[in-house]
């Protein structure tokens, strides 16, 4: 089945056939202990497109309980070639099943055909990767003196647990699942109950490719019920989240009693700063990417356009006109941008616009909830725009998370560099001007984990990611993620 079959399958039923609706635990599919059920709602038509278990501490008991057990089992004593052989065959699953994964996931999360397809092409990305890294991480020996022989080891940390957040369920899933794979862990994995299909699917492949059973597992079911059971879990010697500030600190919380590693992203509210000598075009190009991809439900997303005065006017006419030529529709049309991911996250952005325009906010552009114009259904918010806001204001300081752009304006390179670091976060930044001397003055100076020149959502999973602040700790991507999911042994 091609991908335009199967969206015009998904555009008459609804749904797809034969998606996942169970736990996979031990290698094997589970209902929930008490059979108990929840919906997944397609953000596009706002109806429910498909029913799921509902799992919490006993799932979560019997998941750890497996990748305990598969921790020192065959899987312990695979050669790190053997894991890469395992982790490419992974990647050929995806790409096999490539389709299918890109229109569940937008029936899923709501997002464009295309990000979706997208974000397959960069899973099966992230196992060739990592499979390219199983036999070269390794350890180093010291000169301690004639008389002695030291060395360091990596070992796998062991049980690692992954919350996956239901912006990209499929890509972050992937993100973390991979490394830990890798440096020989076993997981537990948690997606967020907004969006569990594509996690399930990734499941089926890698027990399909022919990692031993209990090596991953995946748990569905709420934050409060499974997702606390998780992470509090005594048996998982580590913990990824990718989430809101609010629940990484309950996160921490209930890590805390077993001291659980944990690696934090926690969002952020990323500037991108368009110096006076910027080439207009790119630039204008490069916010509308980094605010309305996803319908901005993007953790680096450009929310913050920190601008020169000097060419403020004009640059705003340019971003007026492409954001204001924006179409809107179903994921599965490909319209220029899809809905946002539920009817609580829709009023929740409602919510930032009405008190904004209490306060007598410049709203260009946008600012209302709406629907798709074809169908009148779905969860949709205009794009939008709101200009010259005060580095104190909730629209600076606050994560939307959603297609809202704040404009600040700047007189001079420090003044620029103050309203960059001017917010409690601090996960990326973007940088357009034609003079580098500049920029990389400025991105020595700006206190985030990841800084763009001249393109926004530069890179690839060779590149490591995290935030500074608030927007967490640690570092996943990249060889630096392979640290965080393995301990180091001195010898």
């Amino acid at each position: 089945m091609d991908v335009q079959f199967l969206v015009e399958l998904a555009q008459r039923t609804g749904t797809l056939p034969d998606l996942p609706t169970q736990h996979f635990i031990d290698g094997h599919w589970c209902a929930s202990a008490h059979g108990a059920m929840m919906d997944s709602w397609d953000p596009g038509t706002g109806k429910v497109f498909l029913r799921f278990a509902a799992g919490g501490a006993a799932e979560v008991d019997a998941a750890v309980d497996a990748a305990r057990r598969a921790l020192g089992g065959p899987w312990s004593r695979l050669k790190p070639a053997e894991r890469a052989h395992l982790l490419r065959a992974v990647a050929a699953g995806l790409r096999a099943q490539a389709d299918v994964l890109a229109v569940a996931e937008t029936l899923d999360s709501g997002k464009r055909l295309a990000e979706a397809q997208g974000d397959v092409r960069s899973a099966a990305a992230c196992f060739d990767y990592y499979a390219g890294a199983c036999d070269k991480f390794h350890g180093d020996t010291l000169p301690l003196g004639p008389d002695y022989l030291a060395y360091t080891v990596h070992e796998p940390i062991g049980v690692t647990a992954h919350v996956i957040p239901w912006n990209y369920p499929l890509s972050t899933a992937a993100r973390g699942i991979a490394p830990a794979l890798a440096a020989g862990c076993t997981v537990v994995a948690k997606p967020a109950e907004q969006t569990p299909v594509t996690a399930l699917l990734l499941a089926q492949i890698i027990h399909a490719a022919g990692l031993p059973p209990g090596v991953v597992n995946v748990v569905t079911g709420t934050g409060s019920e499974a997702g606390a059971a998780l992470v509090g879990h005594a048996g998982v010697d580590h913990v990824t989240f990718t989430g809101s500030v609010a629940t990484g600190v309950n996160v921490m919380r209930n890590a805390a009693d077993q001291t659980t590693r944990l690696l934090l992203e926690l969002g952020g509210k990323s500037p991108l700063l368009v110096l006076a000598d910027a080439d207009m075009d790119r630039a204008v190009e490069g916010v509308m990417d980094g605010i309305f991809e996803n319908a901005g439900q993007i953790c680096s997303a450009a929310s913050r356009l920190v601008i020169d005065r000097h060419i403020h006017a004009g640059f705003m006419e340019r971003l007026l006109q492409k954001t204001r030529a924006l179409t809107l529709g179903h994921g599965l049309r490909n319209a220029g941008m899809g809905p946002v991911n539920s009817a609580p996250h829709l009023h929740k952005v409602s919510g930032f616009l009405e008190r904004a325009r209490s306060r007598g906010a410049q709203i260009l552009c946008g600012g209302n909830s709406t629907t798709d114009p074809q169908t009148g259904l779905g969860w949709f918010f205009e794009p939008t725009i709101v200009d010259d806001l005060r580095a104190d204001d909730e629209l600076v300081q606050e994560e939307i998370f959603g297609p809202v752009l704040a404009v600040q304006i700047f007189d001079d390179l420090e003044q620029a560099l103050d309203l960059a670091n001017g917010t409690r976060f601090g996960l990326v930044a973007g940088i357009y001007t034609r003079d580098f001397s500049n920029a990389h003055r400025l991105a020595q100076r700006i206190d985030a984990g990841q800084v763009y020149i001249n393109e926004y959502f530069a890179g690839g999973i060779a590149l490591p990611f995290g935030g500074n602040k608030r927007s967490g700790f640690g570092r996943e991507k990249g060889m630096e993620a392979l640290r965080s999911y393995s301990k180091l042994k001195s010898v």
